[in-house]
C-alpha cells in the first residue's frame, strides 16, 4: 500500500489534496482502544438481532454479515459520535454542519458472497464537485490483501459512469490498514469489498455523514425519541439530526426560532 493514502495527523491541507486527487484517505491509529473493543464486542448481538429480521422478512440472501443502523441508545454509537473523529475534515468537505446518514458494519468472512463485494458507490446520484456525503470505515481488524481489504478506484469520484469490472480490478488500489484506523472517502468514489481468503472475519464499521438537508437512511431522532434528544449535548443533537427535523403539523411549524424543528445553520 502506498503511503500517499496514509496519514497520522489531521492536517486539512493534506486531507484536501488527497481527497481531491484520489478520493480517499487513511488515518492510522485513530480510534481509542477501549472504544474499539466496545465496537467489536457489540457486533455479535447486534448482528443476531438484525439477521433475525432479515430472515423473517425474506431478504436474507446475500445480506449475511451486514449490519445496518447501529445508532441506538445503549450501544457504542453515541460514544463514537461524541468523539468527533475527523470533525474538521467532515466540516471542510461538506461546508459546515453535518448529520449522520447511516452507521452500520460488515463482517466479511471466507464463505460470504454479498452485495458489498460488487463494484458500487453508495450515493445514487453523481454530485460532481458539489459534495453531499463523506463516507467512512472504522477498521476493526487489520485490512490485508488476504482478508478482503477494500478496493478503491482512486480518482473515480470524478467519473459519473460505473467502470466495468475489468478496468476496475486492473486499476484499483487496496485499502491495507491497521486495526483502529479510520478511512474516509468521497461518496462518488467507485469501490468494492475484497474477498476474504482467510479463516478469520474481517470486520469494519461503515457509515456516512451528509449535509443536514440530505435525507438520512433512518429517522434517528424519531427512533431514539424526541425527549431523549433533550438530554444530549449540542454536538450529538446536531450530528444525530435533531436540528434538521421536519415539522409534522402547524403547531410544530409555527414556533419561535429557538424551538423550530429545523434550526438555522443546516443548509
Amino acid at each position: 500500500m502506498e503511503n500517499k493514502f496514509k496519514y497520522s495527523d489531521a492536517d486539512l491541507d493534506s486531507f484536501d489534496r488527497v481527497i481531491k486527487e484520489h478520493g480517499w484517505i487513511i488515518y492510522e491509529d485513530v480510534i481509542n482502544p477501549a472504544l474499539l473493543q466496545e465496537m467489536i464486542d457489540s457486533l455479535s448481538g447486534s448482528y443476531q438481532k438484525r439477521r433475525e429480521i432479515q430472515i423473517a422478512n425474506g431478504i436474507a440472501e446475500n445480506m449475511d454479515g451486514t449490519l445496518h443502523h447501529l445508532v441506538e441508545r445503549d450501544t457504542f454509537a453515541l460514544h463514537f459520535l461524541d468523539q468527533k473523529y475527523c470533525d474538521a475534515q467532515i466540516r471542510h468537505f461538506l461546508g459546515g454542519n453535518y448529520i449522520i446518514n447511516s452507521l452500520g458494519a460488515v463482517i466479511n468472512t471466507k464463505s460470504a458472497g454479498r452485495y458489498v463485494q460488487n463494484v458500487h458507490r453508495d450515493i445514487r446520484s453523481f454530485t460532481g464537485d458539489f459534495k453531499l456525503m463523506l463516507q467512512f470505515m472504522v477498521v476493526l481488524d487489520d485490512f490485508t490483501l488476504e482478508n478482503g481489504a477494500t478496493w478503491f478506484l482512486s480518482g473515480s469520484h470524478t467519473n459519473e459512469e460505473k467502470p466495468d469490472d475489468e478496468h476496475f480490478y486492473n486499476n484499483a488500489d487496496r485499502a491495507v490498514a491497521k486495526k483502529g484506523s479510520m478511512i474516509a472517502f468521497d461518496a462518488n468514489l467507485w469501490h468494492a469489498a475484497g474477498k476474504n481468503y482467510t479463516d478469520q472475519p474481517r470486520r469494519a464499521l461503515t457509515g456516512a455523514f451528509t449535509r443536514p438537508f440530505f435525507k438520512p437512511q433512518l429517522d434517528y431522532p424519531r427512533a431514539l425519541g424526541y425527549a431523549f434528544g433533550e438530554e444530549l449535548n449540542p454536538h450529538l443533537r446536531q450530528v444525530l439530526g435533531y436540528n434538521a427535523r421536519i415539522p409534522e403539523n402547524l403547531q410544530e411549524y409555527y414556533q419561535p426560532v429557538e424551538k423550530r424543528m429545523y434550526q438555522p445553520g443546516q443548509g
